[in-house]
Formats: structure tokens, sequence, C-alpha cells
């Protein structure tokens, strides 16, 4: 009898504390920051893959560099968003094209053979779910045109200067320098001007690129790199002033940083807690695994803190000191 009272006893304890495990980590994820990437594989971290969506604990969602894994204004991914962000005016960010849906084509080249010109996938989404196009130099009013052209409202695209910033949703949105090029397709334009560009072979400028620094309402401060090569400011702004404490960081090469530049801004520079790989220009998993011999696996290896490789669909939920809570891998 007394064996019985002791098993059931502890019965009831553990499951007492799986219990309180559970409410515990349930708590915790209502507390983060969620982050789930958008590619053109489900579970893979894929050639082109670039979008990003931030969930703030309030509820607020942001969109980074649509590019051209999300399938349109009505990709039941996306579900509401108030915020878009597009680091710089290449293609691949703000989408010429784009998949229909997920898993079409490879992971090395997905079938991104959809047109949204001569508006663009980040336009599109931002005119269907009425949501504020954040910018920084010369691409807002490229963005309020096209917003207007769609009949959409103008002033839904929005300045961050360079050290500005604006609160969108409890969520505080700065700029910061990226060093790459940035300019716009004549295929997003129309008229003599077009033409003139494409003969000559070139984009109209709308000014430098950007990074974003984002600081959410349970404290976490992320760092978007955008398409960039090694910068002072990842020092002395990203580091120093903002104290960044979640990277994502490209590490795609020749575009941007490669491996080993990028292992020197997280190490040497920033020294985040924790980093999400971006931009691998590979088919960096198979499996959801991370394949040997793959730029995302030499960045793993070479970083000195927690990588975590952004597989599509999967997300991932971060504290206030960037520690991962659930879903990373």
């Amino acid at each position: 009898m007394r064996t019985r009272i002791v098993g059931m006893a502890a019965h009831m304890f553990f499951g007492a504390a799986l219990a309180v495990t559970a409410v515990t980590a349930a708590q915790a994820d209502d507390h983060a920051v969620k982050v789930t990437p958008l590619g053109s594989h489900d579970g893979e971290f894929c050639s082109r893959d670039r979008a990003l969506i931030f969930e703030d604990p309030n509820g607020t969602r942001i969109l980074y560099d649509a590019g051209r894994t999300v399938a349109g204004s009505d990709d039941p991914r996306l579900g509401n968003i108030d915020v878009v962000l597009v680091s710089h005016m290449h293609g691949d960010h703000v989408g010429d094209q784009r998949i229909a849906k997920t898993n079409q084509g490879s992971c090395a080249s997905p079938d991104t053979s959809v047109s949204s010109l001569p508006q663009s996938n980040t336009v599109d989404i931002a005119l269907k779910k009425n949501a504020t196009i954040v910018t920084g130099s010369e691409m807002p009013a490229f963005f309020a045109a096209k917003l207007k052209e769609g009949s959409g409202d103008p002033s839904k695209s929005v300045l961050v200067r360079f050290g500005g910033s604006r609160d969108i949703g409890g969520v505080s949105i700065t700029t910061v320098p990226a060093v790459h090029s940035n300019g716009v397709s004549p295929s997003f334009l129309s008229g003599p001007l077009a033409d003139y560009l494409a003969a000559a072979g070139v984009g109209a400028s709308v000014g430098p690129p950007t990074g974003y620094v984002l600081t959410f309402s349970n404290g976490l401060v992320v760092y978007l790199s955008g398409d960039t090569g090694i910068t002072a400011e990842q020092k002395l702004v990203v580091n120093d002033h903002y104290e960044a404490q979640l990277v994502v960081m490209n590490i795609g090469d020749t575009f941007t940083t490669g491996p080993k530049e990028a292992a020197y801004v997280v190490n040497d520079l920033i020294e985040p807690a924790a980093v999400i790989a971006s931009h691998a220009n590979e088919p960096a998993t198979e499996g959801g695994k991370v394949k040997e011999g793959t730029r995302t696996a030499q960045f793993q290896a070479l970083a000195s803190m927690p990588v975590h490789v952004p597989l599509s669909g999967q997300t991932m939920a971060f504290n206030g000191s960037a520690g991962c809570v659930s879903g990373c891998n």
C-alpha cells in the first residue's frame, strides 16, 4: 500500500512539473519576438530565400525584404502585415518576380516565373495588407508613387534617415548604412526615362542602401544587415550605440559578405548573442539539415555564437536577450 501511495505521489509530482514546464514555455513564447522565414521550399533554406516576418509580442508584424519567395499578396503564410521593410531596390529583394506557390522548381533554382512588374511584390503586398513601407535614402518617393499608381495611399511610404527612427506599432525602426549598390531597374519604370536607362544598361539611383535596427517591446534589439560588406558602423553604431543582440547576417559572397567576412562582423564588430543566417545564394539545406561544404556550414563553424538557420515556414521565438525559446535548429 505504501508503495502504491509513493508511486501515485511521484506520478502527480512529475505531472505537475510537466504542466508547470508547459505553462512556463507558453509564457516565454508570449513575451518573445517570433521570426518566420518565408522561403521557396517548406522546411528548407534555399538559394533565393530572403523574406522574414518579425512579430512583436504585442502583435505588430513586420515583413522584411519580400523578394521573390513570397507568393504574392495572397500568400497564406503572410497573415496580417503592418510594416514592410526594403533594404534596397534589387529585384531579389523588392520582388520583380515571384513564386506562384511553395515547393515549385528546386531549392537551387525555384520557379519564380510570375512577374510582379511594373509594380513589385513589395508594393502588391503593401497595397493588399494596407501596410506601411518604411525605407531610407530616396526610396520612399519611389514607393509613394507606386502606391498611388495602385490606388493606394502614398503617405503609407515613410522615410527613416540614418540616425533617425520611427515607432510603428510599438516597434522602433531605424536605418543604418550598408555598402552595396541601389539602383531601380528600368523594368519598374515607364516612359522615356525607362527607355534611356534600358538603352544605357543602368538603373536609376535612389541613394545608398540600408540596413535596419529594430527594437521590440520585449527589449530585443535586432540588426538586419541587408546586402552589405564590412562597415565601421557595424561596430560604432550597431554594437556600441544600439547594442544589437540578434543579427540577421547576409552570407552569400560576391554580392554581399561571404562566410569569412560575415563571421568577422559578428565575432569582432557586433558581438551579438545569436545570429540568423540569410541570403546564402545556395541550397543550404536538405531535409532541413545544413549540407556540408556550404557557405552556411562554413559560417556556422566560424561564428562564435549560435547561428540559426531560417527554415521556411518554421517560426523561431527569441526573448529580450536573443535567447531562442522555441523553434530554433
